[in-house]
């Protein structure tokens, strides 16, 4: 019997992906928990399993664009022996036929042999007349190559739009001194490691200093549903992740509960699992509360788009060395940018101020953070 692989349901508001490849091909015999194809929705890229043993037809193409619950393959699931293609009948040897002597070819015609007069050959035609080189068209060498958006990036692009078509985005900055959670991460990174089996990093620093701050900013961690405000009195943080099909936001849940191993162990497995297409579709949605770092890829200063509808986005920024003004003296001081974009129509600049100034106070004074004070 044949038993049909259909598109699973990866998420509740997901009703559509596309094939991006087969991991398996026709013919194949896979087992029951093998991955079968990489499936691309505008959440995520996710990996399908075989949901039964049994031999491979594919009946939906790369790059088909495919419905929740549509039949994309077949697994015939008979036993081996009538997997495996029918042997040949052996036919009994027969006696091979007496080769017969095949007569000998005839002499050709005599008029055959009689020769002819060979004509004098004809003068060689004129050489062809030299022809100037045309001119190498304009643009020789320039090539173009159109590919398909894949479908995060198409969905990204879309709730951009939609986000600046709107909302009233404003960016705000500051600037704040790293030194202090530096000489921390230096200064406890073997012990941490040994401990909790994860290095520690600034992001951790950022999402409890957020959590406080949304704590005190409740406007910052709220959003508009028609003509309402929701405010939310949990604290899901998204952290926006970099994979090849384009900008992914998976959200660490209930981020104020969680201290700073279980946050790093978070993000790590977040990043780990995105890379290996392994994100469940729900990881991806229901964030209130966006942090992005544009410094792993050097960036200086940059003014992000909120993850529509959160009302707003923290941008962390390269950290470089400047000199500052320190109790009156010019030192020299390890210092990041930040930049807080967000929604004016629900947060007015002094909530966007006070929210961006409290993160630089913890950053920068890591002891009431690490206190929750």
């Amino acid at each position: 019997m044949k038993k049909e692989v259909k598109v699973p349901s990866v998420g509740e508001s997901i009703t559509s992906g596309v094939i991006v490849s087969w991991l398996k091909q026709s013919g194949d015999a896979v087992m029951e928990g093998e991955n079968l194809f990489e499936l691309e929705t505008d959440k995520a890229v996710l990996e399908i399993p075989s949901p039964a043993d049994g031999v491979l037809e594919i009946l939906a193409g790369e790059s088909t664009e495919v419905q929740i619950g549509q039949t994309v393959a077949t697994l015939d699931d008979s036993g081996p022996a009538q997997r495996e293609a029918p042997p040949q009948q052996t036919q009994p040897a027969q006696a091979p036929a007496p080769v017969r002597p095949q007569p000998a070819p005839a002499p050709p015609p005599v008029e055959k042999r009689v020769e002819k007069p060979v004509p004098a050959p004809s003068a060689p035609p004129p050489p062809p007349a030299v022809q100037p080189m045309a001119a190498a068209p304009s643009g020789t060498g320039r090539r173009t190559e159109r590919v398909p958006m894949s479908a995060i990036r198409k969905r990204t692009a879309e709730r951009l739009v939609t986000a600046r078509q709107t909302a009233a985005y404003l960016t705000t900055f500051n600037e704040i001194d790293m030194e202090k959670v530096s000489e921390i991460r230096a200064h406890y990174r073997e012990t941490f490691e040994a401990e909790h089996g994860i290095k520690i990093g600034f992001m951790s620093f950022f999402v409890k200093a957020c959590c406080q701050a949304l704590k005190e900013f409740p406007g910052v961690n709220a959003m508009i549903e028609g003509d309402e405000i929701v405010y939310n009195h949990f604290y899901d943080i998204g952290v926006a992740i970099s994979i090849e099909q384009g900008l992914i936001v998976p959200i660490i849940r209930d981020a104020d509960t969680l201290h700073f191993a279980q946050i790093e162990a978070a993000i790590a497995d977040l990043a780990r699992r995105a890379k290996e297409k392994k994100l469940a579709p729900d990881e991806l949605t229901g964030g209130t509360f966006t942090i992005t770092n544009g410094g792993v890829f050097g960036s200086l200063l940059s003014t992000p788009i909120p993850a529509y509808p959160q009302s707003a986005i923290l941008g962390m920024h390269a950290i470089k060395k400047r000199a500052v003004v320190v109790d009156d003296q010019i030192v020299v001081r390890p210092m990041m940018y930040v930049a807080l974009s967000y929604d004016h129509r629900i947060i007015d600049g002094r909530e966007a101020i006070g929210f961006l100034a409290r993160i630089k106070e913890y950053i920068e004074n890591p002891n009431k953070l690490l206190l929750e004070l």
